[in-house]
């Protein structure tokens, strides 16, 4: 794979408690521009994204793309991923708040592949999965899957 290269700003104004930011990337008008602030990455949402929403969203991308690949080589394209990520912040004693956990959630329409090749599937597409491997750095990745057909 060719190295690849993608840039996302982050623009904040004000103070922590009561500012706000925006998110931008140059690659997609659909992420033009992202609001978020403290209010809404820690309470409702209000229509607002957060870092950790974002990370989520590169997460369930990142993961999806290695399972489908995982599967096609195998032979058996998958029909359709749906794929959820929940990205887990919380106080780490004597380190403050981290990312302590992601959890995949994968549920696969895969017709003619069986459930151990699933699974193998599955693991592989974790290993190779760079999102994955980078939250691994401070946190755990818990992954569950199941064929929907």
């Amino acid at each position: 794979m060719p190295r690849i290269e993608r840039t996302a700003q982050a623009v904040w104004e004000g103070n922590v408690a009561r500012g706000s930011g925006r998110f931008t990337a140059a690659s997609s008008h659909a992420f033009e521009v992202l609001p978020y602030s403290l209010a809404t990455r820690i309470g409702s949402p209000e229509g607002r994204t957060s870092p950790e929403e974002l990370l989520a969203a590169a997460h369930s991308g990142c993961f999806a793309m290695s399972l489908a690949s995982e599967l096609t080589q195998l032979g058996n394209p998958p029909k359709r991923l749906d794929v959820t990520v929940t990205c887990v912040v919380d106080d780490v004693e004597g380190r403050g708040h981290l990312v302590v956990e992601s959890r995949v959630d994968v549920q696969a329409s895969v017709p003619g592949l069986d459930e151990d090749r699933f699974r193998a599937a599955v693991r592989d597409a974790d290993a190779g999965c760079t999102m994955s491997a980078l939250i691994r750095g401070s946190a755990e990745v818990d992954v569950s899957a199941r064929l929907s057909d």
